[in-house]
């Protein structure tokens, strides 16, 4: 027998998620170091080591949130029921200006991350300021994190110039470069605060290192009309005249493109994360995911922050966005259970350059597996793995989350942060906002 570090027994379902949306049945999934050795039938009487039995679990890839600003979570629900420009510029840039700090998004994050990690999440993009402290807590507790410092073109917390801005995502870059789990994003905000030299600047450190490029796109219709009336183009094609439509762009929501810019997008290869339950709550639109699907573009999902969703359940955002596309397009085929769950697995893993070693369940793949519990009567009777995760189940039903072949959840209990730690840092920063606001 040869030896393992972990080995997940007599799992009832295995989805690998892989090209061919392999399946096993009552399998083992075999753990050595950081990568799955071995998956199929009968696999336990081939290796020995710590041994997990999973009966009435289904074993999927870890789940990848492609759009999200962790720390928000200490903004829950802040400033609820406005449309997007009031919700931003009455609401949540002011206390952002006077409250964000290393402090807060360390805090925020570790409530993120505990939150994530107990929903199935593995890793999730993120997009906001101090990425410093988000990338400290993802250190810490071993998850994997696509950071992107913000940038504008008007002073933000920790860079005064978008200039500077640019100049600490290539510092922080260089710092994380060979990290296990933390991979550097540039993040120039979106088009409407960002200047066309702005957002050449941030591809132009994007091209330079092979670095993602993600972006808010065509989120709102108020977006679209005052980029047509700045510069006589919509946003997406904005970005095309610049040049800057590449395989390298990750954008989020894209509410708002014409059946000719998704031809466009799917042509340069451009990645999207698609925000459902964000677009409905600001009220942004309803991005046509089925029309992108058609054109072969990249779609994977995103939760969004949780000052505008209000929550970080990624099985929860499938539901919706498998749920929304068939009432909004009266055809119950579209956006299936199949193609919901790819979004939060495979097509998330290659939206963010890393379907080589996440996304899939596959032999010589990192070792990101989640498993959930199908004991309960809401995922009972069990006729289709896929259709019960995507409409009955709950992140809450997560059982167990493994990392890098690490444990991180166990029996539904988070085990690398301590809930009560996490309750308390949210009630500290709710009373010094309300204190201060």
């Amino acid at each position: 027998m040869k030896e393992a570090d972990l080995i997940l027994t007599d799992v009832s379902y295995i989805l690998t998620m892989d090209e061919n949306l392999t399946e096993y049945r009552d399998a083992d999934i075999v753990i050595k170091g950081d990568r799955i050795v071995d998956i199929g039938k009968d696999k336990k009487n081939e290796y020995f080591g710590k041994t997990i039995v999973c009966k009435d679990k289904i074993a999927i890839p870890g789940l990848i949130n492609t759009h999200t600003h962790a720390a928000m979570t200490l903004l829950r629900g802040y400033g609820s029921d406005n449309p997007l420009k009031v919700w931003l510029e009455e609401y949540i840039w002011p206390v952002e200006g006077k409250f964000v700090s290393y402090e807060f998004v360390k805090n925020g994050t570790e409530i993120a991350v505990y939150e994530m990690l107990r929903n199935g999440i593995t890793t999730f993009v993120d997009m906001y300021f101090y990425e410093n402290a988000v990338a400290d807590v993802l250190n810490t507790v071993g998850m994997r994190g696509v950071l992107a410092s913000g940038i504008l073109d008007f002073p933000v917390p920790g860079a005064k110039t978008p200039d500077e801005a640019i100049a600490k995502t290539e510092e922080f870059y260089k710092e994380h470069q060979n990290s296990e789990y933390i991979t550097v994003a540039v993040g120039p905000h979106a088009p409407y605060t960002c200047s066309p030299e702005t957002l050449k600047k941030a591809m132009d450190l994007a091209e330079k290192y092979n670095l993602l490029y993600h972006i808010h796109l065509s989120e709102t219709k108020f977006e679209v009309e005052q980029i047509k009336e700045k510069y006589g183009n919509t946003p997406i094609k904005h970005l095309e005249t610049l040049g800057l439509l590449k395989e390298n762009v990750l954008v989020a929501h894209v509410a708002h493109p014409t059946d000719e810019e998704i031809e466009l997008m799917a042509k340069r290869n451009v990645k999207v994360s698609h925000c459902p339950e964000s677009n409905l709550k600001l009220a942004s639109g309803i991005a046509p995911i089925p029309k992108m699907l058609e054109a072969g573009i990249c779609v994977s999902i995103g939760t969004d922050g949780t000052a505008s969703n209000d929550d970080l359940d990624i099985i929860g955002e499938i539901s919706t966005a498998a749920k929304l596309h068939k009432g909004y397009n009266l055809n119950p085929t579209v956006v299936n259970s199949r193609e919901a769950l790819l979004m939060a697995t495979r097509e998330g893993a290659k939206a963010i350059k890393q379907y080589d070693k996440i996304g899939s369940l596959e032999i010589g793949k990192k070792a990101d597996i989640t498993l959930i519990d199908i004991t309960q009567p809401h995922l009972n009777p069990l006729f289709d793995p896929y259709t019960q995760i995507v409409y009955s189940s709950k992140g809450l039903d997560v059982d167990t989350v493994i990392i890098n072949g690490d444990i991180k959840v166990l029996n539904k209990e988070v085990l690398v942060l301590n809930k009560d730690y996490i309750l308390g840092k949210a009630i500290l920063w709710k009373n010094r906002i309300l204190e201060n606001r």
